[in-house]
């Protein structure tokens, strides 16, 4: 079914991962798929509830330290849970025990923003009930978790007891051998206030980040339901707050539950604010949300557009990968999207480059005020980028951190963290992305402008001139497998654009605006005409490594010189690398953990020619392991680039798959919010063909052999631009003021549509 997301396992090994995968969230709370339940003794679960940034504040230990080193860092929490509903039949809990499970589903619709669970019991008698869950995080209320539960007996006669829980004794989950997921302590939040009195109510305080968060919850019984209610009782221990409801043998059972999570970023007194919420949420029934759920829903698919033809299942995987992005991208000034987003603890909810170069292009070509949130995130952590810029010798200028919830560097291990200085032009090449697409002037005037100079002043201070051209020095690249080198080629390639938008944007608001605003810009931020043309300048003289011989782009200065990896003799228990190899036995090899010197020829391909792009690929690819989930969906549009098509297919269907089927086999830390956004730009970048530069907007469509063709809707300069691709022609339809667009090479003036033949 489209947009319908279902599984019917029972089985351990399914069991972590569909945690996973029927996550609900809606970019401030986020909640696993656990049984509401529970499971029975000795089935491993990670039971999770996350808000968007919330954290405590960790001490990093280090046996040998150095100046500069992070002395903390910060850790995404899981909260109260208030998952638990108990299910007692006879004095017994029901537990999803396979032998007494049967017609057992899970289904995500994601035209309603539901998951939902059923199943039928047979108790120790033999006898059975239907039991259905039903969950959902508001989209337009973001503090409320609410579930949906109704009991049918088909043959059970029995008492039924339903007990409403809300726990405090949680833990983060942790894995000393995996530095992908945390290690140290796993208990990180103390209960400050518990009640059960009218409802459950739980605050709980960090131990450093001096946060606090709370839960309020409480249960409403349908009315039908309400008649036959004999008696109610409510309690807490020391961690634990309970309801429970008794009801007369042989009647169908419904309630709700209603869960407000608050926190103190965004709440004065977040406590009094969860159970102001709280009694708003009650007066209206599950119904209610479930509408104005399906309702937000509807416009989002509506806008957004997307269908594959002839391929239902690559389909759904694509709209699921939309959707879970969805789920996961704050919108709030505290928040992004981290690595796992809502989903799971992996890389400890920290926010990545991940957000800038593989997920905000999908919200700025459909929901662009989402993809400005993101921006003004960054813009707010500016002055901890200029701390650690100073931290790490230079004079001016912004180095973004590696990992990080609000603004401090969180990463560890230097060499493949902290010496990652692209991060500050791709949150700059991110910046002027979303000037390109919407034109919005005033933002750039108010704050890209100050992100593009500041980030260009860290090249000036980082690098250095010799013998005419403008280098460099010991920085690691996008591939975490090569670390600490000169003349990394994507840094480089992505500092002289940098650089260049450094000056052009100035330039820009002297022609669009007038010279004296852009002189008075350059007052606000310090800065004169001479550094703005001291930018352009070291831009034109960037070096940018090239070998004539192979007609590639070298990675770093020494990468031709290693060894190649051995992959004939790797065998595939040793993946990934990262994990079975001492970091300096991989820095000694050519070989890549993810696209590197490829990614810049897909951000950046008008700084390479054809010939080298194609040889580039063909290079690297041979010495990819692929080991980053971020790496397929580049080669992949890469591929398109080329003209290898069938090749791209094969890597795409690795990007749309890669968290259902578990290819990576460690979609139970949560899923890969990276590669999800990377499916998106595989259709849009790589099978499409879409650019977006300074000049316009270009397209190549190609229509896969697998599929009878695709459409999807993009928002480009106040316009709904709608792209419709068969087997055999492209159809571009413009919605909004007329629009030159370059098809296949050619500028065409669109007023309404055209159809254009695809080149054999």
């Amino acid at each position: 079914m489209e947009y319908i997301v279902s599984d019917i396992s029972l089985k351990q090994e399914t069991l972590l991962k569909n945690e996973s995968i029927f996550s609900i969230a809606n970019g401030y709370i986020g909640v696993r798929g656990n049984f509401e339940e529970g499971y029975l003794p000795g089935l491993n679960t990670i039971r999770g509830t996350y808000l968007n940034a919330f954290y405590d504040t960790i001490p990093i230990h280090y046996p040998e330290t150095a100046y500069g080193y992070p002395h903390t860092i910060q850790r995404a929490l899981n909260l109260m849970d208030s998952q638990g509903i108990n299910i007692i039949l006879d004095h017994s809990n029901v537990i999803p025990e396979v032998h007494r499970i049967s017609e057992y589903s899970r289904t995500l619709d994601m035209k309603k923003g539901i998951v939902t669970r059923s199943y039928i019991y047979t108790t120790k008698k033999n006898e059975t009930l239907r039991i259905t869950f039903k969950r959902m995080t508001s989209f337009l209320q973001k503090e409320l978790f609410i579930i949906n539960l109704k009991v049918e007996p088909i043959t059970y006669h029995g008492p039924i007891t339903i007990e409403s829980t809300l726990n405090g004794n949680i833990e983060n989950y942790v894995n000393d051998s995996d530095p992908r997921v945390a290690n140290g302590s796993s208990r990180l939040l103390t209960i400050d206030k518990i009640d059960a009195t009218g409802c459950l109510s739980l605050q709980m305080q960090t131990a450093n980040s001096d946060l606090s968060c709370a839960c309020a919850s409480d249960v409403v019984l349908s009315p039908e339901t309400m008649e036959f209610s004999v008696d109610e009782s409510a309690g807490h221990d020391t961690d634990k707050a309970f309801q429970s409801f008794s009801f007369e043998p042989g009647k169908t059972v419904e309630l709700t539950k209603y869960n407000i999570y608050t926190d103190s970023l965004r709440h004065n007194d977040c406590l009094q604010d969860a159970l102001k919420i709280l009694s708003n949420c009650t007066e209206r029934d599950f119904q209610y949300w479930e509408d104005e759920q399906k309702e937000y829903l509807t416009r989002f698919w509506e806008n957004i557009n997307i269908s594959i033809l002839g391929d239902l299942k690559i389909q759904n995987s694509l709209r699921f990968n939309m959707y879970q992005l969805l789920q996961s991208v704050g919108r709030d000034r505290f928040s992004n999207v981290s690595a796992k987003g809502l989903t799971g603890e992996g890389y400890e909810g920290h926010f990545f480059w991940d957000t800038e170069i593989f997920i905000l292009p999908m919200f700025l070509l459909t929901m662009p005020e989402i993809a400005k949130n993101l921006l003004m995130y960054r813009y707010n952590i500016l002055d901890f980028a200029k701390e650690k810029a100073k931290l790490l010798g230079h004079q001016k200028g912004a180095l973004f951190p590696w990992r990080t919830i609000s603004g401090p560097e969180c990463s560890a291990f230097f060499p493949a963290g902290t010496a990652q200085y692209h991060i500050s032009g791709d949150i700059a090449y991110a910046f002027i992305s979303y000037f390109l697409v919407t034109e919005d002037v005033e933002f750039m005037y108010a704050y890209g402008a100050e992100i593009i100079i500041e980030t260009a002043r860290l090249w000036v201070q980082t690098g250095h001139e010799k013998d005419g051209v403008f280098r460099i020095d010991c920085v690691t690249g996008p591939d975490e497998y090569t670390a600490m080198v000169n003349n990394n080629y994507y840094t480089n390639a992505i500092a002289k654009f940098n650089l260049f938008w450094a000056w052009q944007i100035v330039d820009y608001f002297k022609r669009n605006l007038s010279v004296k605003k852009a002189s008075s810009l350059l007052d606000r931020l310090d800065s004169s005409e001479e550094e703005i043309n001291e930018f352009l300048e070291i831009s034109e003289k960037m070096f940018l490594p090239y070998d004539e011989s192979l007609d590639i782009n070298p990675q770093d200065d020494s990468f031709l010189n290693k060894k190649p990896w051995d992959f004939e003799n790797t065998p595939e228990d040793k993946y990934p690398l990262l994990l079975n190899f001492h970091p300096l036995t991989i820095y000694r090899h050519q070989v890549l953990k993810q696209a590197d010197t490829v990614l810049s020829h897909f951000l950046l391909e008008d700084y390479a020619g054809n010939s080298t792009i194609k040889n580039s690929f063909n290079y690297y690819e041979k010495i990819s392991s692929h080991d980053s989930s971020l790496s397929a969906c580049i080669y992949s549009m890469m591929a398109c680039k080329i003209g290898d098509f069938e090749k791209a297919y094969s890597y795409f269907l690795e990007t749309a798959r890669l968290d259902l089927d578990d290819t990576h086999g460690n979609t139970m830390h949560g899923l890969h919010m990276a590669n999800l956004g990377g499916t998106y730009m595989t259709l849009a970048y790589g099978f499409a063909g879409l650019r977006i530069k300074q000049s316009g907007l270009f397209l190549s469509p190609v229509c896969p052999a697998d599929w009878d063709g695709y459409n999807f809707t993009i928002s480009y300069r106040q316009r709904k631009i709608s792209i419709t691709v068969s087997k055999h022609t492209a159809k571009i339809t413009v919605d909004g003021e007329p629009l030159i667009i370059n098809v296949f090479g050619t500028e065409h003036f669109i007023n309404d549509f055209i159809d254009l033949p695809i080149p054999e």
